[in-house]
């Protein structure tokens, strides 16, 4: 049985890329689902689009804008825009603009916080 997960503003493992402009905080790492709020420093070139087998991958814009690909059509997403790709679903993201974007990313179940600490420094 798991534990329960309390992070506050600020807390949970920190992840970065080797460009120093992506920041991942994971958030919650349970096996029912995996929560990371992303801080990026734009343009930032993110996954070509791709589908996941298992995984029901979303995002959650909580400031700034953020390029996301869904089923074939790239969209900006800005605050309070959530996009949810269900398995088998085409998506990805980028940030083609300078300035931040900040998201919260989940994935369900959980399990994507050890690929995302192998692409991190």
């Amino acid at each position: 049985m798991s534990e329960g997960v309390l992070n506050r503003a600020g807390e949970g493992e920190t992840l970065r890329n080797e460009r120093g402009n992506r920041t991942a905080i994971v958030k919650t790492a349970l096996p029912h689902v995996s929560v990371f709020e992303f801080t990026i420093e734009g343009p930032f070139e993110g996954p070509e689009p791709h589908t996941h087998d298992d995984q029901t991958d979303s995002f959650y814009v909580l400031e700034g804008e953020l390029d996301v690909y869904l089923d074939g059509t790239w969209t900006v997403a800005g605050p309070g825009t959530m996009m949810a790709a269900p398995p088998g679903v085409s998506h990805g993201f980028t940030k083609r603009e300078p300035g931040t974007v900040r998201f919260l990313n989940i994935h369900a179940p959980g399990g994507f916080e050890e690929e995302l600490r192998e692409m991190s420094v």
